[in-house]
């Protein structure tokens, strides 16, 4: 096998702890020796043991000799654990392929460096353009300090997301696009809705896969703290945790009664008549977020498209029209960013049973 293949499957791997690992990226190891892979890893829940630490756990002695596949460059520093530079040191592997170099402040190339400095041969590059994708959520944040967005929006045939005033909440994507849905919230650790979608669909926001233990962070963008202390979310709070990100005026008893409830407030400024996204956002990488799923309705997809913050964005398409007035899914600017070549790269619509589903990335 080629440095190409066993990158990518370690890239894989690697994507077992997406959603779990926060405040620390989902990294992927392999170590191989006369082509066979001798350990395997990943970051564990919580973001340790790291996924170097683990492989190079698995390989025991077959490690010396080895090389080492990893997914972003080996730290360099003391956090709450040693340096994996030195433990890969220490280990004997004498050629360590690194997908990226690590933008964090702390390591910035000091992990290459050290491995270097050790006698190690070091290739880096190899899938860059996966595994920053993979990383994306670990690189804002330390680049903008704010978490990466995936945007979901699921729309009919002729372009609506939900109804008029008496037929608002429409069931629109089928079962198998619904499953997938849950996929896709298991792989971030927030979960992120804006007022109106709380207040009329009253949703749960938890992942339903059988068999998990994803406690996923329910976030609500809730500039005047209207939701509901009667809410499934606020209910739930206790059991699973909600923040409320309110706007700086917000009425002070509201936000006792949802505190009381055990929903956690936090105020961020506004802009305009709205919260401003980014500081909300920042705020969210300010306790160690670093994914966002955001089904938070037209409004707010819009204006995460419109202002450059969501970065990846699943589209649902039913084949069934609605064939009479409703909410647009996105608003003409929206639409026309989604289609601009030059800020979003869309992938080749798939069907995910009955659904189209077209993902954009933005560049």
């Amino acid at each position: 096998m080629s440095d190409v293949a066993y990158m990518r499957a370690a890239l894989s791997f690697g994507r077992r702890g997406m959603g779990l690992t926060a405040p620390n990226p989902a990294v992927g190891a392999l170590i191989v020796k006369d082509g066979i892979v001798v350990g395997r890893g990943f970051t564990q829940a919580g973001g340790r043991p790291h996924a170097e630490r683990m492989a190079l756990d698995e390989a025991g002695a077959a490690a010396r000799g080895a090389t080492l596949y990893v997914t972003l460059e080996p730290c360099s520093h003391f956090g709450k654990s040693p340096p994996c530079a030195d433990a890969v040191i220490e280990a004997g592997i004498t050629r360590v392929v690194s997908a990226i170099e690590d933008p964090n402040p702390l390591v910035g190339g000091q992990g290459h460096a050290r491995l270097r400095a050790a006698g190690i041969e070091v290739v880096v590059g190899i899938c860059a353009e996966e595994a920053r994708r993979a990383h994306l959520g670990h690189i804002l944040r330390v680049t903008e300090h704010r978490p990466m967005v995936t945007l979901k929006l699921a729309q009919t045939a002729d372009g609506f997301a939900a109804g008029g005033p008496n037929d608002h909440r429409l069931m629109i994507t089928g079962q198998a696009a619904n499953a997938r849905v849950q996929i896709l919230r298991s792989l971030h650790e927030a979960i992120m809705v804006g007022t109106g979608t709380a207040l009329e669909d009253d949703p749960l926001l938890s992942v339903r896969i059988p068999g998990g233990h994803y406690r996923p962070l329910r976030v609500v963008l809730d500039r005047e703290a209207r939701l509901s202390p009667r809410s499934r979310l606020a209910v739930g709070a206790r059991a699973l945790p909600v923040l409320l990100l309110a706007g700086e005026g917000a009425a002070p008893e509201k936000m006792t009664a949802l505190r009381d409830l055990g929903v956690e407030v936090a105020q961020v400024p506004k802009s305009g008549a709205h919260l401003d996204l980014r500081a909300a956002l920042q705020e969210l990488a300010r306790r160690g977020v670093t994914r966002v799923f955001s089904e938070g309705g037209p409004q707010v997809g819009s204006a995460l498209i419109e202002a450059g913050l969501a970065d990846e964005v699943v589209l649902f398409t039913s084949p069934k029209p609605f064939m009479r007035e409703g909410v647009p899914a996105l608003t003409d600017r929206a639409r026309t960013a989604l289609a601009d070549g030059g800020r979003y790269n869309v992938k080749a619509p798939a069907l995910v049973g009955v659904d189209k589903c077209e993902i954009f990335e933005r560049l």
